[in-house]
C-alpha cells in the first residue's frame, strides 16, 4: 500500500462520524501497514500477550462495579486486542478475523442443538450438560483426566481448581457434601502445621497447595465461587485496614511499633464499625 493510498484511506476514516467493526479492522490494517505506526508494526502475538490479560481484567472490574460507561470502553479495549492478534496473524498468512468469526459461529451453532437442531432442552441445566458433552466429543477427550488437562493452565488457580473439581465430580470422584469436604480441609490444616514445624519450604508449599485445593472443594460444594469469595475477602480486608489505619492515625499509634494487643483491638473495632454500617 503506497503512502498516497494510506493517506486517502486515513482521510476516508477521518470523515466519518460513527465507526463500525469493519472500520476498526481497517484502522488496524492502516496502523500495521508500511506507512503506518512503527510500534504497531513491530508487535507480535507474544509481545502484546499481557495486554489482553490486563484489558480483560479491566473489563471485569467495570462489570463488577456495574459501570456501564466504563464497561463499553473496556470491552472495546478487549475487542482491540482480538482484532490486533487477527491482524498480526493475517500479516503472517496464518488466519484472519473472518476465520475467527467463522469458527466461532460454527461452534455456537454446533453447541446449541436445541436452537439450531432438533434437541430439546427445557432448562439451563440441560443446556450446560449438552454443551459439555458436545465439547468433550469435539475435543476428542477419551477420559476425564484428558478433559482436566484440557482446562487451560493460564486460568487463575482458584478458577482452574474449581473446574478440575467439577470434572472429578462428573467422574463420580467427589466428596459427599461440603461438610465432608471441610473435614478434608481440616486434615490438610494439620498437615500444613506439621510441615511448618518440621521445616522445609518445598513441603510447606505442597501442603498449602493441598489445603487451598480442599478449600476450593468446600466452596464448590457449597455453591460458592472460590475466586469471587477471595475477591470479596480481599476487598473486605482493605476496607477494614483503612479503618484501622485511620483510627491509629487519630490516636497517634504507629502500627509498626505498637504491640499485638493494640493491633487486635484496632482490628476488632474496624470489624464492629463495618457491622454497624451494614445493620
Amino acid at each position: 500500500m503506497s503512502k498516497n493510498d494510506v493517506q486517502n484511506a486515513i482521510e476516508k476514516i477521518l470523515n466519518k462520524n460513527r465507526y463500525s467493526f469493519d472500520d476498526l479492522c481497517d484502522i488496524m490494517f492502516l496502523l500495521r501497514s508500511e506507512n503506518g505506526c512503527p510500534w504497531d508494526r513491530e508487535q507480535t502475538h507474544k509481545s502484546i500477550r499481557n495486554n489482553l490479560i490486563e484489558e480483560t481484567y479491566e473489563a471485569i472490574e467495570a462489570i463488577d462495579n456495574n459501570d456501564i460507561s466504563l464497561m463499553k470502553e473496556e470491552l472495546g479495549d478487549v475487542l482491540l486486542q482480538v482484532v490486533f492478534h487477527c491482524r498480526i496473524a493475517q500479516d503472517s498468512n496464518e488466519f484472519d478475523i473472518n476465520d475467527v468469526t467463522d469458527g466461532l459461529c460454527k461452534k455456537l451453532i454446533k453447541r446449541h442443538p436445541h436452537v439450531f437442531g432438533d434437541i430439546i432442552a427445557a432448562d439451563s441445566g440441560t443446556v450446560l450438560k449438552n454443551w459439555d458433552d458436545i465439547k468433550t466429543k469435539t475435543k476428542k477427550f477419551n477420559s476425564f483426566a484428558e478433559s482436566m488437562n484440557g482446562i487451560s493452565p493460564a486460568l487463575p488457580a482458584l478458577i482452574r481448581a474449581g473446574k478440575i473439581g467439577e470434572k472429578g465430580a462428573k467422574a463420580g470422584f467427589d466428596f459427599e457434601s461440603a461438610l465432608d469436604s471441610l473435614e478434608k480441609a481440616k486434615e490438610e490444616i494439620t498437615e500444613v502445621e506439621q510441615a511448618l514445624r518440621n521445616g522445609g519450604e518445598v513441603s510447606v508449599a505442597e501442603e498449602i497447595g493441598d489445603l487451598l485445593l480442599a478449600v476450593v472443594s468446600v466452596a464448590r460444594l457449597s455453591g460458592i465461587n472460590a475466586e469471587e469469595a477471595l475477591y470479596n475477602a480481599n476487598e473486605k480486608f482493605i476496607s477494614r485496614f483503612e479503618t484501622v489505619e485511620k483510627k491509629a492515625l487519630e490516636n497517634g499509634i504507629d502500627l509498626n511499633k505498637t504491640d499485638k494487643k493494640t493491633k487486635i483491638g484496632l482490628w476488632e473495632n474496624a470489624k464492629a464499625v463495618k457491622i454497624e454500617k451494614n445493620s
